[in-house]
């Protein structure tokens, strides 16, 4: 049987911590959902906000619900050329030695933090029935056979087990672009020879 799995794909955005989402927007304010994400209970919201760096600035970067316990930017690899910044390719949450920035709100109020931008690895949510079905475990690394226009095998995909996940594949547009995969559109599960597991150097959310 062949293993299909669902696929989100993601631009750039900005997960806030509730401090964080105070100090911007003031302790009463409330996120405007305007699209759900692919896991459960989470949403992408009407409200942008600026990322800024000293060379350059991207402005709409859209914040995403619910709140984390730190702030977390994820960015594509080609602002890295774009603004003169290094930020790690981790899982969210590993965010120990990451990229700095400013995060600017339309009203003029500017959040300045540390450690805590990164770019996206690409991995795959799924419950731990999902895990059993499938025959892989938490942060197992596998391999993914994207088979649209552009045939392409991607590796080092990590298995993210939760029992509060929706079974789908997450890669960063940049990656979809390279694969010419539409954002409603499925991949196929590969096992590498031998389980390989993620290493990381911090907390990491499911």
């Amino acid at each position: 049987m062949t293993d299909i799995i669902p696929l989100w794909v993601s631009n750039r955005h900005i997960h806030l911590s509730k401090a964080d989402a105070e100090a911007l927007f003031g302790e009463w304010f409330q996120l405007t959902p305007i699209k759900d994400l692919s896991q459960p209970w989470q949403f992408a919201a009407a409200e942008c906000v600026t990322l800024k760096w000293p060379k350059w600035q991207i402005e709409k970067v859209r914040i995403l619900w619910p709140y984390r316990p730190q702030t977390q930017v994820e960015i594509l690899m080609a602002d890295q050329f774009r603004l003169w910044i290094l930020a790690p390719i981790r899982l969210s949450g590993d965010l120990k030695h990451s990229a700095w920035v400013d995060i600017v709100w339309p009203d003029g109020k500017e959040l300045s933090i540390s450690e805590w931008m990164i770019i996206a690895k690409r991995h795959i949510h799924m419950t731990p029935a999902d895990a059993e079905k499938y025959w892989v475990q938490n942060n197992q690394i596998v391999k993914i056979k994207c088979w649209w226009e552009r045939w392409l095998v991607f590796d080092e995909v990590v298995i993210r087990v939760a029992d509060a996940s929706s079974l789908d594949t997450h890669i960063d547009v940049e990656e979809a672009n390279a694969a010419a995969l539409p954002q409603s559109s499925s991949v196929e599960l590969l096992l590498n020879d031998e389980v390989r597991l993620y290493s990381s150097s911090n907390q990491v959310y499911a």
